[in-house]
């Protein structure tokens, strides 16, 4: 975005007096081309200077010109041009003033009122000045070139001669140049070539820095193409420079040529070394056993590296952070002496690719095998622990075949050995990604940090990964802090100059949790990541914040509001809040049992909340429907194309209001109470499990009933709901052998009855009618030792039996009298 852009919708009084000699029309004309000049940059009155703001007066003139073609005032637009043709011809160095002016004073209004300028200016500012700078180095060598042609035309003669004959032309000719002879000149280029080295190494070392923030989800510009220009340009300005310098090393002396082609190697050796870098780091987080890839480049490699019979090679091999430590503080100049890890395919060529001009090293199959751990310090975990892998060649450049050892260093790299530590290597590395320096040792990084960063950082890293547009808001960095630093009663004002520690981070467990802030934050990540990116997104869920805080929110609010909070309690869980009102309209504010990954995969979070009919409103106000209407998955209905019905999965939620019901109104129709309960009889039994236990079959249970050696009641259940005593020989015969209980079993019988054996009707249908319904067959054996021992009870008294107990239930007496008939006159017996 340019400033004239944010400029130009503030009030013009603010303004007054800026747009004097250069109208404020001519301003909104040139717009942003204006600003992507160098004005700041032109600040002496040499002979560069004079010549840069001509340039830019130039370029000026033009631009309007391509807008009058196009312009409505065409007329005015042409006015300008003679206008400043007219005033600035003759000084362009005052055009240089004026425009330097205003764009200060735009500067100035909009920090005032926006407190810092647009994301980009400060980017454009540096790009500008270094091009400025390039554009004075390749001027002050074209000046030195002109005065050796000079030099070489004047012939012999003295020294002295030819100086003060040098001196004089420059009088004449540059008239305003800095020095006043030949290794002046030199002087100041070589000094203009170690400022602009800086300004590369400084630009690759924030192309490193920004790296390292992408890890972590910042925004990256990876191309490499400007940066190699850059090294490049001033290569080939040292090469120049350096020609120039052995061109009139006799007249230097042998003292300042030596000094002079020193610092010129200083600066090769400084650009080389650094422009072999890391373009495609290796995962921060590695596990052994598991392949990875990276990538190294190098910049100078298409315009220094010389042709060679056998490919430059490039190394990998893993480091300590003592290692690094060392090869940093001597300047990557050392060869390695052991690696600390066993890498598989390790050994790559450095490839030139002429159409793109690159010279890289990819890494496809890297795998680390092994890892030898160094000692750690106190408490220090082995995911607190960090390596590098260091990529190393060695390659011979430029037409003297000059001998370099380049070595780069990826970002802390921390090495696991299983998937439960990934969670915590995970910290260490965004820890270390955040809040490390520009330029630092080798891992050094504060230990307690600004709590305001780390809010930038856990936005930065839950942008990055649930991978939206929408960050975290003021009050969630509330419910953070109050997490984190494990007070509930602070302001959010108390907080701001609050500072955070790397054990509050990732080392103390949380009050009253079995985890740490970092493990429960990251767990939320992982959860919003995998099902609740368009919630987020369309702000359907708070998420961060507490259950108190929650319970003030709903208070007020009718019936059925509800809201989304993450879980406190449990990592990576998403619960619904909701507001139900009792009987005697009282408030309560009920959370449901949290949602893991696993349960929104098998049912959506919309889905699940269409299904409970009791919440209605999304919190403050919003009709449930129109906030996740979108959300709902479609229902099929009718049959699938194989001709199944579909089914569909429903949740319900039993709420503490529910479950005050009568116990009663809960129990399935016609299902005995005591089918639940262990085995033993209660007092009374109801008619319905004299049913059960005359015809089981008849109609099964509701739920499986409780098994002793029987599917279903203890005998003595049975025998007591008829109202018969247990001791009575009665209960054992009459009942089918399947009810038995194995100590009741008879002794004659060697085998088991199972469900295959052939079923022998005991009795003929005439016979076995009961208002009861059709009673189960009986096996033979079982009748066969039932005579053999006791008596049948007559009709009769069977039938009294059953009349007392269904007068006791209430029942109708049965209209016909139940009758068994004569079991001796049946001979299948």
């Amino acid at each position: 975005m340019s400033l004239w852009s944010l400029v130009s919708h503030m009030p013009p009084e603010q303004f007054s007096g800026l747009f004097g000699e250069f109208p404020c029309d001519l301003r909104s004309l040139l717009a942003d081309w204006l600003e992507n000049q160098p004005w700041e940059f032109i600040t002496g009155a040499d002979s560069f200077c004079t010549s840069a703001a001509g340039a830019l007066l130039s370029a000026m003139v033009e631009k309007l010109r391509s807008l009058a073609g196009s312009n409505e005032q065409q007329c005015q637009v042409l006015q300008h041009i003679g206008n400043l043709e007219n005033t600035y011809r003759r000084d362009p160095l005052r055009l240089v003033a004026v425009v330097k002016r205003i764009l200060e004073g735009e500067r100035a209004a909009l920090l005032k009122r926006d407190r810092h300028l647009p994301l980009n200016f400060h980017r454009r500012q540096e790009e500008l000045k270094f091009g400025l700078d390039l554009q004075r180095l390749q001027h002050r060598v074209g000046e030195i070139q002109a005065l050796q042609e000079r030099w070489k035309q004047m012939g012999d003669g003295t020294r002295a001669c030819r100086q003060t004959k040098l001196q004089e032309s420059q009088l004449k000719t540059a008239g305003k140049l800095q020095g006043n002879d030949l290794p002046s000149l030199i002087l100041e280029a070589v000094k203009e070539l170690e400022g602009a080295k800086l300004q590369v190494l400084k630009r690759l070392h924030i192309w490193k820095r920004q790296q390292q923030l992408a890890g972590n989800g910042a925004v990256f510009e990876e191309n490499l193409a400007p940066l190699q220009k850059r090294c490049e340009n001033l290569v080939d300005i040292y090469f120049q420079l350096q020609q120039q310098v052995v061109a009139v090393g006799g007249e230097l002396g042998s003292d300042l040529l030596s000094r002079l082609l020193e610092r010129l190697n200083t600066v090769l050796s400084a650009l080389v070394e650094s422009s072999f870098l890391v373009e495609k780091q290796p995962p921060q987080v590695l596990k052994t056993q598991t392949k990875f890839q990276a990538s190294v480049r190098f910049l100078l490699g298409p315009r220094l590296l010389q042709a060679s019979a056998k490919p430059y090679v490039v190394k990998a091999d893993m480091v300590t952070e003592k290692q690094a430590r060392e090869l940093a503080l001597g300047g990557y100049g050392t060869p390695l002496s052991e690696s600390t890890g066993e890498i598989v395919h390790n050994t790559v060529a450095l490839e030139i690719n002429s159409t793109s001009a690159t010279s890289c090293a990819t890494f496809k199959n890297m795998l680390l095998k092994k890892i030898k751990r160094c000692e750690r310090k106190g408490s220090e975990s082995v995911t607190e622990e960090k390596c590098a892998v260091l990529f190393s060649t060695d390659v011979t450049l430029g037409p003297s075949n000059l001998p370099f050892h380049l070595q780069a260093l990826s970002l802390p790299i921390v090495v696991i050995v299983h998937g439960n530590q990934d969670n915590n290597a995970k910290a260490t590395v965004l820890w270390d990604n955040a809040f490390s320096e520009l330029e630092r040792v080798p891992f050094v990084v504060a230990e307690r940090v600004p709590w305001e960063k780390m809010c930038e950082t856990l936005n930065l890293r839950f942008m990055a990964e649930v991978q939206t547009s929408k960050g975290l808001l003021p009050e969630h960095y509330f419910f953070l802090a109050q997490k984190i630093f494990n007070n509930s009663s602070a302001s959010p004002e108390d907080f701001h100059n609050r500072s955070v520690s790397w054990a509050q981070f990732n080392k103390e467990i949380l009050p009253g949790r079995g985890f740490t802030f970092w493990q429960w934050f990251d767990g939320v990540l992982d959860l919003t990541k995998r099902c609740l990116k368009s919630y987020w997104s369309d702000r359907l869920i708070i998420g961060f914040i507490s259950k108190q805080y929650v319970s003030k929110l709903l208070g007020p609010k009718p019936d059925g509001t509800f809201l989304l909070r993450f879980s406190d309690s449990e990592i990576g869980g998403i619960t619904i809040a909701h507001v139900i009102r009792g009987q005697d309209g009282s408030i309560q504010v009920e959370n449901i049992q949290p949602f893991s990954a696993k349960d929104l995969h098998i049912r959506s979070l919309g889905d699940r909340i269409r299904d409970l009919a009791q919440l209605r409103n999304l919190y403050p106000d919003k009709p449930k429907d129109q906030a996740f209407g979108s959300h709902y998955n479609k229902e099929q209905m009718g049959k699938d194309g194989r001709g199944y019905v579909s089914t569909a999965i429903k949740m319900t939620v039993e709420s503490e209001r529910d479950q005050k019901l009568p116990p009663q109104e809960s129990v399935p129709p016609h299902t005995p109470a005591n089918m639940y309960s262990l085995p033993g009889p209660p007092p009374e039994q109801p008619m319905d499990h004299l049913c059960q236990v005359l015809a089981p079959d008849m109609r099964p249970p509701a739920f499986p009933a409780q098994r002793v050696l029987p599917q279903f009641h203890a005998p003595e259940e049975a025998s007591m709901s008829m109202g018969i005593p247990s001791a009575s020989p009665f209960h054992r015969d009459l009942l089918p052998y399947r009810y038995l209980l194995e100590d009741q079993l008879p002794l004659d019988l060697e085998n088991p009855i199972d469900e295959e054996m052939p079923e022998i009707a005991p009795f003929s249908p005439a016979s076995h009618v009961s208002p009861f319904g059709t009673l189960p067959p009986a096996p033979p054996q079982l009748l066969a030792v039932s005579l053999g021992n006791v008596d049948l009870p007559s009709e009769d008294e069977l039938t009294q039996l059953l009349y007392e107990a269904q007068m006791e239930e209430g029942l109708q007496p049965p209209t016909q009298p139940c009758s068994y008939g004569d079991p001796m006159a049946n001979p299948s017996w």
